[in-house]
């Protein structure tokens, strides 16, 4: 987050001492939407607004979208530690941060803004009371009193002018008070001397003249006649130098503007009763449409398949249950089976050449980095997918179509399902060489793949093992998924004479730098082998093979990790719906592809 100091304000409301906003700009991750996910976006609060841009460098473009934070909702997410939601009305940004501390830093900025940015603070209060001279409120005990006061003012308004009065009043009662307890304490020292001086000379006059009675024991006679006052009274400037005269004007004028203040607040109160009431009726309707809108909306999500926002998204924290997430994926594989039979009806292939090397080719191990690896893949899956259902395995027959079985172990890891499945299957017309070669062959993948949206070879490794990064399609509310894997083909001589050469396809996870993980895709890891045998049955006669004496036995294993969280019950479903689909769809390509062609042993 970067920060620059910029005023903010109005000349009227804000004086030279007032806080000055900092503006703060910065990237976060912005949900976009189900098929780019989360991008980074550059990120700007400034004058209440919090806008965003497509990158730092694009600012002069214009943004691409802004909210208003003095209605804005901040919510941080409950399970999310990087992530804040920020909602006006129904506009709802999703936003995420590098770490809880920049998230913690992002909210307290905008909380910070949004505090100062709208009237009715103390400061502002105080700073717009502070505006009224007392003059003006002296001149609140003409006729036209009411008028000195601005018919535009709201009620806040007014009472802000009554706060700063009232503290102003507060000093001068409080002066005031002084200059009162100064003059009670005067007066009952000069109360209390007087009458013992008075006791004093009353009996040095019975002494000296007995017969003589005192009339006005306040005064004496002068030689002249005159009376004259024994006690002056106090001067009221001489004490604490207070200025009684000007205090008693100023109380006046003070108390003058609240009562014409009070007067004010009250005459609009009144006026405003009425409206206020029709607004709290409208406000009340309102409300009632809103909520019945929310139980019909709610009602309906619950019956639609799609839901919005990222928390519907795959993840322990979903907020969509197994069952719903379950009926999500199967609308969404059902629709692409729609859309691939009509592309398969309405599509005319285009043939492909791919040059086929000799078979002494793919026998031999390679000299590349990962040629140790392959060969330990290969020689594991000769060794155990080729072994019986039988045993300790735990296998379980979980489909049987014709000469289709598909088999499966349960077994999760952290709650993450990763069931190997294996699959036998027998083909008639083709070779185990022919089902290999369109297995591996990337030229003709996209013929028969229906479930990748693009591969590419990264590199290619030896005539027999390339590594192909592809990402497939998404099917929602899952995560996408993508995939770095090592092919290699080979061909596996039999030490026994009467037993079938084997041919197979292994595909292994491995790790490249030209393809490294993105957080637009979960990785997913993968050993899979295509493993084919081809068995040939002796002609009549002296007629030659044709594709009618050969059948190809497949066994085709899969070791899956997904990466990413989803319901146990939903990923073992759709691997029990796709994994025969995809067998029969790849069978019947090889068989479409290879009729009236020479066999390929």
């Amino acid at each position: 987050m970067s920060e620059k100091s910029s005023s903010s304000g109005s000349d009227e409301d804000v004086d030279p001492e007032a806080a000055q906003h900092v503006d703060v700009g910065g990237v976060l991750s912005k949900w976009t939407n189900y098929i780019h996910g989360w991008q980074d976006r550059w990120v700007v609060l400034k004058n209440n607004t919090l806008s965003y841009y497509k990158s730092e460098d694009e600012r002069e473009y214009g943004c691409r979208g802004s909210l208003c934070l003095s209605k804005a909702f901040i919510a941080p997410h409950e399970f999310d530690e990087c992530r804040f939601d920020m909602s006006v009305n129904d506009s709802v940004w999703y936003l995420r941060a590098e770490d809880p501390e920049h998230r913690l830093q992002w909210i307290e900025s905008i909380e910070l803004h949004k505090a100062e940015s709208g009237y009715g603070s103390e400061s502002s209060l105080r700073r717009h009371g502070s505006m009224l001279s007392l003059t003006s409120a002296a001149s609140a005990l003409s006729a036209t009193s009411t008028s000195s006061f601005k018919k535009g003012h709201r009620l806040r308004e007014k009472l802000a002018e009554m706060e700063t009065f009232r503290d102003i009043l507060c000093r001068q009662v409080d002066t005031l008070q002084k200059y009162f307890d100064s003059c009670a304490d005067v007066v009952s020292k000069d109360e209390f001397q007087r009458d013992r001086e008075e006791e004093e000379e009353e009996e040095e006059d019975e002494e000296d003249f007995p017969n003589t009675t005192r009339t006005d024991g306040e005064c004496n006679h002068n030689n002249n006649g005159s009376k004259e006052k024994l006690f002056p009274p106090a001067s009221p400037k001489g004490m604490n130098g207070i200025d009684f005269k000007g205090e008693a004007i100023t109380f006046k004028a003070t108390t003058a503007g609240i009562l014409s203040t009070l007067s004010h607040c009250i005459e609009l109160m009144m006026k405003r009763e009425d409206s206020w009431q029709k607004r709290v009726d409208r406000e009340l309707e309102k409300r009632k449409r809103v909520e019945d809108a929310y139980k019909s909306a709610v009602n309906e999500l619950k019956k639609k398949s799609h839901y919005g926002g990222p928390d519907y998204e795959e993840g322990p924290n979903s907020l969509i249950n197994e069952e719903e997430f379950f009926d999500a994926v199967e609308a969404a594989l059902d629709r692409q089976d729609k859309i691939e039979e009509q592309c398969h009806s309405e599509k005319v292939r285009i043939p492909r050449l791919s040059p086929v090397p000799p078979g002494d080719a793919y026998s031999t191990i390679g000299t590349h980095r990962y040629a140790v690896k392959v060969e330990e893949n290969v020689q594991n899956h000769m060794t155990y997918s080729l072994q019986d259902m039988g045993g300790d395995a735990n296998w379980q027959l979980v489909i049987e179509e014709g000469e289709m079985k598909v088999y499966r172990r349960e077994v999760e890891e952290n709650g993450i399902v990763l069931d190997p499945l294996k699959a036998t299957h027998s083909v008639k017309g083709v070779t185990g060489h022919e089902v290999c070669h369109y297995f591996w062959d990337t030229a003709v993948r996209m013929d028969w793949e229906t479930t990748i949206e693009n591969f590419n070879v990264v590199e290619t490794l030896s005539d027999n093992a390339v590594i192909v990064y592809q990402t497939h399609k998404r099917v929602w509310p899952a995560s996408q998924r993508d995939v770095l894997y090592l092919s290699a083909i080979r061909k596996i001589l039999s030490t026994n004479e009467n037993d079938p050469d084997t041919w197979l396809v292994c595909n292994f996870s491995v790790d490249h730098n030209d393809a490294q993980p993105t957080n637009r895709c979960v990785r997913a890891k993968i050993n899979v082998a295509m493993i084919c045998q081809t068995l040939v049955s002796p002609p009549e006669g002296d007629k030659e093979i044709s594709r009618d004496n050969i059948l190809c036995k497949i066994t085709y294993v899969a070791n899956v990790n997904p990466g990413g969280w989803a319901p146990a019950s939903v990923l073992r479903a759709v691997a029990k719906r796709e994994y025969p689909k995809f067998l029969k769809r790849f069978t019947s390509y090889v068989q479409e592809k290879t009729a009236g062609k020479p066999i390929l042993f």
